[in-house]
């Protein structure tokens, strides 16, 4: 049976570089990333702020949608954060409260 998964979206800092990742424990992936244990490209381009994310039931929904969401142009991307995070904060704090 499967369950529920996110997709989301780190960066360097505003505008910066962009990481795309699924996961289905979110908190603990983006400490990971927080601690550079996450993923080489993350700790190479300091991509270690949480600007985006997206909650799905089923972990193959998340799945294809950061297959879909990595194809697509940086504009696209850097517009989807800045519509839900216009200051591109770090989503993380919000995850432990």
């Amino acid at each position: 049976m499967a369950k529920g998964g996110y997709v989301y979206i780190m960066a360097s800092g505003p505008h910066g570089t962009l990481y795309i990742g699924v996961t289905a424990n979110l908190p603990r992936r983006i400490w990971e990333h927080k601690s550079y244990l996450g993923s080489e490209f993350c700790k190479e381009n300091g991509c270690k702020i949480l600007v985006y994310y997206e909650a799905f039931d089923d972990i193959e929904d998340a799945i294809n949608r950061e297959k879909a969401m990595k194809v697509w142009k940086r504009r696209w991307k850097t517009e989807l954060i800045s519509r839900a995070n216009p200051d591109w904060r770090d989503l993380y704090e919000d995850l432990n409260r």
